[in-house]
């Protein structure tokens, strides 16, 4: 499938996670195959026009993610697309919008999913970032602000026409967040009634509901989230299904071995990178970070993984505790060691279910 120019390898995408799809993480996802598309953690538009370094660090990527899409919030059209020329000047493949996101403090500011509540308002925001670069320009969105306020399709509509190359819908609405169950019929109205590719979002935790969506749904794709949190392998395994093979399962020294590669390209962030290893905002530079602060950063991070990691795990629990009391890297990576010992008998990730 194309977004645009861009060609998909596979129609299936990691979503933006605040705070969970870091580079670290999308680089472990990309070389495991399957995944079509990662789209970074949502940038603030004002941030990257401003050229805030907190705000710049969060839309910055490797070149082994590619093809990649920059995700971006707000609800100025002259900002969002200037911002989008920040994201097009960083060689992004896609810039996206996000209006899905259902947080007051994002909301309330006229952005993330408020945005549908005034869809005129929301192609113009697409309209001006069309005009202003040549890279694709796509949106996020859920079902609607709420039961009475249901209007994806609509709005899908109205967007293609501003000029948006595709569209991923999140089939529940603002007022749900993550409650209650992703409407897929939603969905699949909405690819009923656009001719740009629609991926569907929502309540994919298995490399079977990631293929039955699309088929069943009528969507071009499908952007998992949470379900890649508890199972980076789930872009492989659909894939495999996709093409009728039986899903390779996951063994537990595997996912011991993914925390730990995961730990160590976090503690080399910004360490020793080579020149142009790191796509940064036209005018800065990828300076190395202070060693002050770092150990306790990867500790979090891996506590902030290990939350949706352990799910499903048998022992998973006591696994989740030993993280979150972890006070050392050395401490933390004797309890994955440990815990993901090779000897212990192999976990079928394929057949795991939500808990």
């Amino acid at each position: 499938m194309k977004i645009g120019a861009i060609a998909l390898d596979h129609p299936v995408a990691l979503a933006p996670m605040a705070g969970m799809t870091d580079t670290a993480f999308r680089r472990l996802v990309k070389r495991m195959g399957g995944c079509g598309l990662v789209v970074t953690e949502m940038v603030s538009s004002e941030g990257l026009v401003r050229g805030i370094d907190r705000t710049l660090e969060y839309a910055e990527y490797t070149e082994e993610e590619r093809p990649v899409s920059i995700q971006i919030f707000g609800g100025d059209p002259q900002v969002m697309a200037e911002a989008a020329r920040v994201v097009e000047g960083m060689g992004a493949d896609i810039v996206d919008i996000n209006m899905g996101c259902p947080v007051p403090k994002i909301a309330k500011h006229n952005a993330g999913c408020s945005l549908m509540r005034e869809p005129a308002h929301a192609a113009d925001v697409v309209r001006a970032m069309v005009q202003a670069v040549r890279i694709p320009v796509t949106v996020k969105m859920r079902a609607g602000w709420n039961d009475r306020e249901i209007n994806a399709p609509e709005l899908a509509r109205m967007v293609q026409d501003a000029g948006a190359a595709a569209v991923a819908v999140h089939g529940r609405t603002a007022a749900q967040s993550y409650t209650g169950e992703s409407d897929w019929s939603l969905i699949g109205r909405v690819a009923d009634s656009v001719k740009i590719p629609v991926f569907g979002s929502g309540d994919c935790v298995e490399a079977s509901q990631v293929v039955s969506r699309v088929s069943s749904s009528g969507a071009s794709g499908v952007l998992v989230g949470r379900g890649a949190l508890r199972n980076p392998w789930i872009f492989k395994q659909a894939a495999q299904a996709a093409s009728g093979l039986s899903p390779a399962s996951v063994s537990l020294a595997d996912r011991g071995r993914f925390l730990l590669d995961y730990m160590e390209l976090l503690l080399n962030e910004r360490v020793h990178e080579g020149a142009g290893f790191r796509h940064t905002a036209p005018g800065q530079d990828a300076v190395s970070a202070p060693a002050r602060g770092r150990e306790r950063w990867v500790i979090n991070k891996l506590r902030a993984l290990g939350s949706w990691y352990t799910k499903g795990l048998e022992d998973g629990s006591h696994l989740r505790v030993a993280i979150n009391s972890a006070e050392s890297i050395a401490g933390l990576r004797r309890i994955i060691e440990e815990f993901f010992n090779p000897g212990i008998e192999d976990l079928e990730i394929a057949s795991m279910t939500i808990d």
